[in-house]
C-alpha cells in the first residue's frame, strides 16, 4: 500500500516529508500538507478581487480597462455586467454579456461584487 502525496506544483509522486512540510524532489516546492487539504476543500469557490464568493446571476463591476481582442475600444473600469454565469473549469471562470461588445468571458480577479 503506498501513501504517495503529490506534489501540487508540478505532480510530481517523488516527494518527502521534512519536519511538518512536504518537499518535492523534483522542483523542490515545500507545502504544509494540512494547509493544502484545507484549500482544496475551498476550491469550488469563485472569488473577487475583494475575495468576496460570486454565485451564478450575480452583478459585477469592472475595476480596470480590459483590452478586448479585435474590438477598437477596451472594457472601461467601472462597467456593471449584470446576470453573470459562472465556468469554475475554465481559467477566465465568468460568462456575460456586455454592452457594446457582446457575449464574453471574463476573469473574476477583474470584477467585484456590485
Amino acid at each position: 500500500m503506498s501513501d504517495t502525496v503529490l506534489c501540487p506544483k508540478c505532480g510530481s509522486e517523488f516527494t518527502y516529508p521534512s519536519d511538518n512540510m512536504m518537499v518535492c524532489s523534483q522542483c523542490f516546492y515545500e507545502w504544509n500538507p494540512e494547509e493544502a487539504a484545507a484549500t482544496t476543500s475551498d476550491s469550488g469557490k469563485i472569488l473577487d478581487s475583494n475575495g468576496n464568493e460570486l454565485q451564478d446571476r450575480d452583478s459585477v463591476v469592472v475595476i480596470k480597462d480590459l483590452p478586448v481582442k479585435g474590438a477598437p475600444k477596451p472594457v472601461k473600469a467601472g462597467t456593471k455586467v449584470k446576470n453573470i454565469r459562472l465556468r469554475p473549469d475554465s481559467d477566465h471562470n465568468i460568462d456575460c454579456k456586455i454592452d457594446g461588445f457582446g457575449a464574453m468571458a471574463l476573469k473574476s480577479e477583474f470584477v467585484k461584487k456590485a
